[in-house]
């Protein structure tokens, strides 16, 4: 798609640069205004499970992120700003105004306007004298009373919560409404959510059971902590110890939150919403806007600010996530409707500009005044352990990710086991989602385990994993020498419930001895008298020649896929007894069988054992269009007696980064294809029993 001028190419600097990327993506939205203001409708025709008023209130709310910080940051008296300004403040007396025609309608049960109602709430908020006090008496009185229907009604207890309190927040702070009328109301909600925190600054999306275990971009960007910052902003004077709790929450959140966030400034997308893009970046814009310092390594505005705008960066050259008309896609980097939630309307993605509110902030602010920092490094530092969410968060240079064991939404979402039950997820490679489920390669299966007990009519892949725990694992080199100690997650599924068969996996994260390496160890027991198929997968990688989009050529041997004189990155696909690797433009994504050594008290009987390149359908990963997937696939024998098969993959992956392109020279990268991580039964068996 073409380039949205402002946007694409800026290159996030200065404050004005940041405002630029701001009224660029307001200003493709003017044409579907509606005449009255009120409503935004995109030109697509897709639908939600609400009703597509509903829908158009979405694109009248979400831009006022943007809208109430431009005004309170003092850029309502510029003529250009004004002019994108006058809509909202009309579309607001008449969405509200029950005679009008573009009248929004009341709220109803767990209805999509309890989501819009906090967004206006902080536009008023920020901005009251523009968005409510200039308005006629009886517009005001219609605002009030619009607002006011949120109360009494029926809401699920995740982030949704934030939506109740912010808007009584705004009866209160600028509608008029007595503290003492929604005081009980609004501590009751905010109550409910502190049993939300699970530890280190993390939020839960909920009540955090094993009905429902979910910490994603909702416990910060998105939603919770997004929210408290704001909270803290605006109801200090009101609530202030639990503004404090709220301060110190944000606090320990960032000291692990930023690790999420790549040198280039991508994050690793995970979880659901993702269509709302650098949304991401939310909870740094928001620490700016609320002023909260934080610690070490992150005490320093330039740190912050370099958080935020690189993040910015990264998105600004991803020209397909625009329409032609310069308006925002349901998708991520390109259009995807395989990845998209059920609520996603055309006019979903604009929950994105949550990561403007620091535009709010004065240009004479120190954020914006100070100089940009770069991503902090820790010395020595492979893998940090995330304990609320049960990820373990990776940067090892040549690539950015994180393993993940035990999350999963409560409720059917779609493509819920991808976005929440695969091994990996990287900010470079992304993740896929399946595209139907008759065929293993409609599954996408990346960074996943997929069984299946009928010679492949029904496939299975983790969900709803059990027991998930941390450990460590410690590696040794021929058995004798004693390596580094990685850190690992444990956690136990079950396949099917008409059958008695477990796995347990082991996820072993890099250490410095093998760095471009992470490792999965399967035991698979219970009882079965025909042989499982287990196709493993690696990460999905741009699967096609750079220069014109040709066919990857095809290679049995090492020697042949590495035997170029030519110093630049190999393309092509290596499958063999061994393992799969792909090379392409984008890096390089293998999965290699490893042997335990040592191996004595559990069996390790596969047969048939032999990498595979898969190719998914078009549009499956996030990221890149036309993938292939390097796969182990194997058939495991039959077991009586509950006794144990045992087996062990490497996953080899570097992103391609020009800025250090000696790490892409093929003779490098071969030697790192053909040093596979050792592991030994003894350390196996030790974490089992553990």
């Amino acid at each position: 798609m073409p380039p949205l001028q402002g946007f694409s190419r800026n290159p996030f600097i200065t404050r004005q640069d940041f405002k630029d990327a701001c009224t660029a993506l307001l200003k493709a939205l003017k044409p579907y205004q509606s005449p009255g203001g009120a409503r935004i409708k995109l030109p697509l025709a897709t639908g939600t499970h609400f009703d597509d008023i509903a829908a158009q209130l979405e694109g009248f709310a979400r831009p006022l992120w943007a809208i109430g910080a431009l005004i309170h940051g003092g850029y309502a008296e510029e003529r250009e700003i004004s002019a994108l300004v006058g809509p909202y403040v009309q579309g607001l007396a008449n969405g509200t105004d029950p005679k009008h025609k573009e009248y929004w309608g009341p709220v109803v049960l767990r209805d999509q306007r309890m989501v819009e109602m906090e967004i206006i709430s902080f536009a008023l908020m920020v901005a009251p004298e523009v968005l409510f006090h200039q308005q006629t008496q009886e517009a005001q009185n219609n605002i009030r009373s619009w607002l006011q229907t949120i109360n009494g009604k029926d809401f699920p207890t995740t982030n949704w919560l934030w939506f109740r309190v912010m808007t009584n927040l705004a009866l209160v702070k600028v509608c008029g409404v007595s503290y003492d009328e929604v005081k009980n109301l609004m501590t009751e909600d905010l109550d409910l959510m502190e049993q939300f925190y699970l530890d280190e600054g993390w939020m839960a999306d909920g009540i955090w059971n094993d009905d429902g275990r979910q910490a994603d971009y909702y416990s910060g960007s998105f939603a919770i902590q997004f929210s408290q910052l704001l909270y803290i902003n605006i109801a200090s004077d009101i609530d202030p110890i639990r503004c404090e709790r709220f301060r110190q929450c944000a606090r320990a959140f960032a000291t692990s939150f930023w690790g999420y966030f790549d040198s280039n400034g991508a994050a690793i997308p995970f979880g659901r919403s993702l269509t709302y893009r650098f949304a991401f970046a939310g909870f740094w814009s928001a620490i700016a806007f609320a002023e909260v310092d934080l610690p070490a390594p992150l005490n320093d505005w330039g740190v912050v600010k370099g958080l935020l705008l690189r993040h910015f960066r990264w998105w600004s050259d991803k020209n397909d996530m625009f329409n032609i008309d310069g308006t925002l896609t349901i998708g991520f980097v390109f259009p995807n409707m395989y990845m998209s939630e059920d609520y996603n309307s055309p006019q979903s993605p604009y929950w994105a500009m949550k990561s403007f509110v620091a535009l709010g902030l004065p240009g004479t602010h120190p954020f914006w005044k100070c100089e940009e920092k770069a991503l902090p490094m820790e010395d020595n530092t492979l893998a940090k352990v995330v304990r609320p969410t049960l990820h373990i968060v990776c940067n090892t240079g040549n690539h950015h990710f994180l393993l993940s064991a035990g999350q999963f939404c409560p409720w059917p979402l779609k493509a819920t086991e991808a976005k929440y039950g695969k091994f990996a997820y990287s900010s470079h490679f992304g993740f896929s989602v399946p595209t139907g489920s008759s065929v293993i390669a409609q599954m996408a299966p990346d960074s996943t385990l997929s069984l299946t007990k009928d010679g492949g009519d029904a496939w299975r892949v983790p969900w709803k994993v059990q027991n998930p725990r941390f450990t460590t694992y410690s590696f040794q080199e021929n058995n004798k020498v004693r390596m580094l100690d990685a850190p690992a997650l444990v956690s136990l599924w079950k396949p099917w419930r008409d059958a008695d068969i477990e796995v347990t996996t082991i996820l072993i994260a890099p250490c410095h001895r093998w760095p471009n390496w992470h490792i999965r160890v399967h035991k698979v027991t219970g009882t079965y008298t025909s042989n499982l198929l287990a196709v493993e997968g690696g990460f999905a990688i741009q699967g096609r020649k750079a220069k014109a989009g040709e066919v990857l050529p095809s290679f049995a041997k090492e020697v042949d896929i590495f035997s170029s004189r030519d110093q630049q990155v190999v393309e092509g696909t290596l499958q063999n007894l061994k393992g799969a690797l792909v090379c392409s433009n984008a890096g390089f994504s293998g999965i290699k069988i490893l042997k335990i050594l040592n191996n004595s008290a559990i069996k390790t009987q596969s047969v048939d054992v032999v990498g595979e390149i898969l190719k998914p359908d078009a549009n499956t990963n996030l990221i890149w269009q036309r993938t292939l997937i390097p796969t182990v696939k194997r058939s495991i024998m039959p077991t009586t007696g509950g006794e144990g098969q045992l087996f062990a993959t490497g996953i080899f992956a570097m992103k391609r980064d020009a800025t250090s392109p000696e790490s892409c020279d093929r003779r490098n990268v071969k030697a790192l294809w053909e040093d596979a991580p050792v592991i030994t039964c003894g350390e196996v068996q030790r974490i089992y029993a553990s």
